[in-house]
């Protein structure tokens, strides 16, 4: 009787009063981004709802990533996305890479470290991938939307860190960026259950940066740092760190002197759609050492001939 009664003071008074916050505290497009939406093609493919490329066969849920293990070791919190009554709670699986030889087996709990909300009226959340110890609140408790639930970590069935939320209503998966069924390619429905506008990015740059040597993907992939470039530095090399690639795109990355000559330019097709992955070009040094100032870096997305993003930066050579 108590939880029925918990439940009915959640409950949305109508299917359209339902209505989510984002769920981390993070600025979209900043120090976190969308990797995948809901899967909407039925068959064995894969489709977002704006038939874009970013989602899996069958993902029945929204990956809210973070760039590098070093942001999540910094302590994202995850928040309810919207009130309700926390059904179950699991909090001790390892933050590990499924990739790592280490990992241990998931018998059964992709999910990782998280928890279930239950907002009344048949809708749930369920938040997965949470960091380990992390988890706040118990079975039972009540919550409001936009409370602290935990940190986003790497438990679960993941390879890189990130919340995978996924939304239910009356048991079957629920796409809330268009939770009627009713888009069509092009931009998000105007039917999106989120509080506040979500814009879409179909790709997106997560990081540039200047290096002596092209780096260990696994590194940036991190957030360690790099050896600094100095004057005698054996190259120099800029690197572009990115996700939501498809291929035929076309990526542009320059280095521009302290004098606006530039030290190199060069335009990269990509090859193959993948969810994340790094381009990097470079120069050897050629004479005794290279001009101290300020070094221009430009990295400029194309696809289809219309520029998805670009991302530029200077770093100073002393």
């Amino acid at each position: 009787m108590i939880r029925l009664l918990m439940l009915l003071a959640w409950a949305p008074a109508q299917a359209g009063a339902f209505s989510l916050v984002f769920p981390l505290e993070c600025i979209l497009g900043k120090n976190c981004h969308i990797q995948q939406y809901m899967d909407r093609d039925p068959g064995p493919g894969h489709t977002d709802f704006t038939c874009g490329t970013l989602s899996y066969d069958g993902h029945s849920g929204t990956d809210f990533a973070l760039s590098t293990l070093s942001a999540m070791q910094k302590g994202v919190p995850v928040l309810a996305a919207a009130s309700g009554v926390v059904k179950g709670v699991r909090d001790d699986m390892p933050d590990i890479s499924i990739r790592d030889p280490a990992a241990p087996a998931l018998q059964d709990r992709d999910c990782g470290n998280g928890l279930v909300i239950d907002h009344g009226s048949g809708w749930e959340t369920q938040y997965c991938h949470m960091a380990k110890g992390s988890v706040q609140v118990k079975p039972d408790q009540i919550v409001t939307a936009g409370q602290p639930l935990g940190l986003v970590g790497l438990s679960g069935n993941t390879e890189f860190p990130h919340l995978h939320l996924s939304l239910r209503r009356n048991g079957q998966p629920i796409d809330p960026f268009d939770p009627d069924g009713s888009a069509t390619c092009g931009p998000g429905p105007l039917s999106a259950l989120w509080a506040g506008d979500i814009p879409y990015a179909p790709g997106g740059i997560l990081g540039i940066g200047l290096a002596d040597a092209v780096p260990e993907y696994e590194a940036l992939k991190a957030g360690l740092p790099l050896r600094p470039v100095t004057s005698r530095s054996p190259a120099m090399v800029i690197w572009a760190h990115y996700f939501g690639a498809q291929a035929g795109d076309v990526m542009t990355l320059s280095i521009t002197g302290p004098d606006g000559g530039t030290i190199i330019v060069q335009e990269i097709t990509l090859e193959r759609t993948q969810a994340q992955g790094f381009r990097a070009i470079g120069k050897r040094l050629r004479g005794a050492d290279w001009p101290v100032g300020n070094y221009s870096l430009r990295v400029i997305w194309t696809r289809q001939g219309t520029e998805i993003e670009r991302s530029e930066t200077n770093h100073p050579l002393r």
